[in-house]
């Protein structure tokens, strides 16, 4: 069989002021997947939990995301995440401190066989 791609989501998350890079990053992923309805499963018969999930995400310390934290965002689906350096980190007026902005792609798989004409 052979994975092909059939959705790209994006999503965009904040942390206004905890600088939580994981809270950030999970509102990336809600974002993305709460403005979407996905029928594909069930439009080619697989069952849900055969999709396979990629998530990017974009933080400025990639290193500050706990990816374990974010898998049970997903109702259903294998999903895997790689974080890099990306986003936005943006400073206060009084310089107290910095609002992170992560940004998501979540791109979804099936295996299949390939269609032949």
């Amino acid at each position: 069989m052979a994975r092909k791609r059939m959705v790209v989501q994006f999503g965009m998350g904040t942390s206004i002021r905890h600088q939580n890079y994981t809270e950030a990053a999970a509102r990336a992923i809600r974002d993305a997947l709460w403005h979407n309805s996905l029928n594909v499963a069930d439009a080619f018969g697989f069952p849900r939990e055969a999709m396979l999930i990629e998530v990017e995400l974009g933080v400025p310390r990639p290193d500050a995301v706990d990816t374990s934290a974010l898998l049970p965002i997903f109702p259903y689906g294998q999903p895997s995440i790689r974080v890099v350096k990306g986003g936005l980190e943006v400073e206060k007026p009084d310089g107290s401190s910095r609002s992170v902005v992560a940004n998501a792609a979540i791109i979804v798989y099936f295996d299949m066989e390939p269609a032949h004409a």
